[in-house]
């Protein structure tokens, strides 16, 4: 691959994306191909093949995908899977229509069987049913793998299948509606120490365990993957190589973020997989070693959240919410001391 290749990033907005366009651009490629929602609609099957034929990309990163937290996936499993199918077909398809050879594309560790064997292997895929608060979104990124994998063995590509473990760091979404377990920690925890709360709340017991990757570690590996996309297998797990229970990163952010308080847990809240860490040694074989340490990655997504614009909203949305719970409380007190002031 050369400095003037000619790569396309779908979703450079995003995460990951965001993170491999930064990359590569420090790395000198300077012939990036990079288009906004509003500049080209993925789902759009016509826009997209039209964009395709027209710029012809000699190498794609395929990191472009609707994604949330578990509640996000339970209320619209429709929309998680629909659109992120739609995304998924249209550029792989355009990109086979138009003669693109080399093609990167990001999977997910939800694609892999609920509480199956850990840790997970990339035969895993498939073997047993999903975890269901997820499927939607982990069903439409296996079509998309299948698809790159039909495409190599059919037309003789080199469409490839990173499947990384949860990601996290600099503009990864913190809105709790939507965020991912670390951003979210790193939002609740700000607010709570913003608010002079005492307590944090977890879904579940905390004893979940997860796995997570600092994202700039992931887009320098895909940096190294692009210009040897022919001498990778299809699937290569990516991960950190060790997990953690929920209730330790919400202790790691604390100690990193400097929170005193302390946390409380409700078990009514869904909390999906129990455990899902991906066996790696297929890409350490093709050169991936994790780089940045847990403390070190939350110490820098936080700084980017303080810096954020999306710090100061969710902040005034936290104080409006705590104001509107105190005056809810308030008057079920006022309400319960007049009913017992009835009573004979």
């Amino acid at each position: 691959m050369q400095h003037n290749s000619k790569i396309y990033v779908a979703g450079h907005t995003g995460l990951l994306g965001s993170a491999v366009t930064r990359v590569l651009r420090d790395q000198g490629y300077s012939n990036l191909i990079l288009r906004t929602r509003q500049e080209l609609d993925l789902t759009d099957a016509h826009a997209v093949a039209r964009f395709m034929a027209e710029e012809r990309p000699e190498y794609i990163v395929l990191a472009a995908a609707r994604v949330g937290g578990i509640q996000a996936n339970i209320n619209d499993p429709v929309g998680f899977l629909a659109e992120n199918q739609a995304i998924n077909i249209n550029v792989i398809h355009s990109a086979l229509e138009a003669g693109v050879r080399d093609l990167l594309y990001i999977g997910s560790s939800c694609m892999y069987p609920r509480d199956y064997t850990n840790p997970l292997k990339e035969e895993y895929l498939l073997a047993a049913p999903l975890e269901p608060t997820n499927e939607g979104y982990a069903l439409a990124k296996i079509a998309g793998a299948r698809l790159c994998e039909y495409c190599n063995r059919q037309y003789s590509t080199s469409y490839k299948v990173l499947i990384p473990c949860n990601l996290y760091g600099p503009n990864d979404r913190f809105d709790p509606a939507s965020a991912h377990l670390i951003a979210a920690i790193v939002q609740k925890i700000h607010a709570a120490m913003s608010n002079g709360e005492d307590s944090v709340l977890i879904w579940g017991d905390g004893s979940a365990r997860r796995e997570f990757l600092f994202v700039d570690d992931l887009a320098d590996y895909i940096c190294r993957c692009l210009g040897r996309l022919d001498e990778l297998p299809d699937y290569l797990n990516v991960g950190y190589g060790s997990d953690h229970t929920v209730l330790e990163y919400y202790q790691m952010a604390a100690e990193v973020m400097g929170y005193k308080g302390s946390f409380k847990f409700d078990t009514s809240r869904p909390v999906g997989m129990m455990r899902k860490l991906l066996d790696s040694s297929r890409a350490a074989a093709y050169g991936w070693k994790p780089r940045i340490d847990q403390r070190e990655g939350i110490r820098r997504t936080y700084r980017y959240y303080v810096e954020s614009d999306e710090c100061q909203v969710l902040s005034d949305k936290c104080q409006v919410q705590s104001a509107e719970c105190q005056a809810q409380a308030r008057s079920q007190a006022i309400s319960q001391s007049h009913t017992l002031g009835r009573r004979p």
